[in-house]
């Protein structure tokens, strides 16, 4: 993540390519350099720079504003902004600088302070959620190191972990899940918050984690007999084939429900086998696990 295309830059901030373009010609807001083959490159700074002009822009401020602004001032305006939807934004996007450029320590400073005032259900939906998608583009398209996103998810695993581990529930839901995920899906942030989620509530959970052979969670399905099994899917390898895998899933579910939710399931448009539901938003996941009866 030494240096981001235009595209990246698209993606991050939610600012077009040609009104980036129009800007940099305009304004000399930002500067790229250029590869030999005359594309455009950013550095981790200016990509800084453009979420927060992004920022102050969808709050308000003209561009021909911002443009006049010096560093300090821009700083100032950011902080001065009261919308709370305005204050998360400029959360995630210090988180993004700081994955950029590697600040461990602040980034993890970042994430418990959120913790103490917000507690753990909210970092994870306001703050640690809304980060993540931005930078999972990034991910599908290999535009971020595996070192970087394996330092900052582990960080974020680690708080998700402990949260669990101190997670208790007045209720008692009467139903067991098997949480896992398909062979060659490594990304088990979003099951291990669905797993939070569940425990929180009363639920019983067993995990059975990430990179599971369908044969081996078969096994554990014949043995466990669970309520309901539950995946989530942020990046699988280009070789994996979702609806063959849900078919050949449900010749070992049997009648048990299946619920899928995360990135993959909002392209998915072929009819779903009997008993299988897609979650395809955090809202659908969060209304899902409030309407279990308990």
């Amino acid at each position: 993540m030494d240096t981001f295309t235009i595209k990246d830059l698209d993606t991050i901030s939610g600012i077009k390519a040609h009104t980036i373009r129009i800007w940099e010609q305009r304004y000399s807001l930002i500067k790229p350099t250029r590869t030999g083959t005359n594309i455009r490159r950013y550095s981790s700074d200016e990509l800084r720079h453009i979420l927060n002009i992004s920022l102050l822009n969808k709050n308000g401020f003209k561009i021909s504003h911002i443009s006049r602004m010096t560093e300090t001032e821009m700083q100032e305006k950011i902080l001065s902004l009261s919308d709370v939807n305005a204050q998360r934004d400029r959360l995630v996007n210090e988180l993004i600088a700081k994955l950029s450029t590697l600040e461990l320590d602040e980034f993890e400073k970042q994430v418990d302070n959120y913790i103490h005032s917000r507690g753990i259900e909210k970092t994870i939906t306001q703050l640690l959620f809304p980060f993540l998608e931005k930078i999972g583009i990034l991910w599908l398209t290999n535009n971020i190191n595996p070192a970087q996103e394996h330092l900052v998810t582990n960080i974020i695993r680690s708080k998700l972990i402990n949260g669990i581990e101190c997670s208790h529930s007045h209720y008692k839901l009467n139903k067991t899940f098997l949480l896992f995920l398909p062979e060659s899906e490594y990304h088990e942030l979003g099951l291990l918050f669905v797993y939070y989620l569940l425990k929180s509530r009363g639920a019983k959970v067993h995990y059975l984690g990430s990179n599971i052979p369908l044969k081996d969670a078969a096994f554990v399905i014949r043995s466990l007999k669970p309520d309901v099994i539950y995946m989530h899917l942020t990046s699988t390898s280009s070789k994996f084939n979702l609806d063959k895998y849900l078919q050949h899933l449900k010749l070992h579910s049997g009648k048990i429900p299946v619920i899928i939710s995360g990135y993959i399931t909002q392209h998915y448009k072929k009819p779903l086998p009997v008993g299988f539901q897609l979650k395809k938003s955090l809202s659908q996941v969060m209304e899902y696990i409030s309407s279990l009866p308990t």
